[in-house]
């Protein structure tokens, strides 16, 4: 049931959940995400890469095609990402491009902290950076979004 409940924190990702479940009791919301943060920092690199890449696109194909999970259209939607224009969707669509071919995997923002004007110029700051700097950036944003999702998961009920 734990597992079924905080599952959708971490994209597509319940083995998160799963890990931190172990440390019970959480004293409060900051222990129950300080375990699941806990849980990504000594998982095999190869696991926390699979998170990563279970990231969709930031206004990318999965969200033209309706195929994003429910938490992530939202979160796109917040930050006006599915009210594009032609030309802001080029760009967001370019940037996604070259960030990928640098680093191999999804640009990832915790979106809801930002506007498409923010995500753009962070997007192109970030191409600067290195490989280590950018996984360790997305995991930070990871963690982000997966405390924003266990904030509104408690405020639902």
């Amino acid at each position: 049931g734990f597992v079924e409940h905080f599952g959708g924190l971490y994209e597509h990702s319940p083995w998160v959940s799963e890990q931190a479940y172990g440390a019970r009791p959480f004293d409060g919301l900051d222990g129950l995400h300080g375990a699941m943060v806990r849980a990504v920092e000594v998982a095999p690199e190869g696991r926390r890469m699979d998170l990563i890449l279970a990231h969709p696109d930031l206004a990318g194909r999965a969200a033209m095609a309706g195929e994003l999970t429910p938490e992530s259209k939202r979160e796109q939607a917040s930050a006006g990402l599915d009210a594009l224009s032609l030309g802001e969707y080029r760009e967001f669509h370019r940037l996604n491009d070259a960030y990928k071919e640098k680093f191999g995997f999804p640009l990832i923002f915790a979106v809801r902290e930002h506007t498409k004007e923010t995500i753009l110029a962070g997007a192109e700051r970030r191409l600067g950076h290195s490989r280590p700097e950018e996984i360790e950036t997305a995991l930070a944003e990871i963690s982000k979004i997966a405390r924003l999702r266990l904030e509104d998961l408690v405020e639902q009920e």
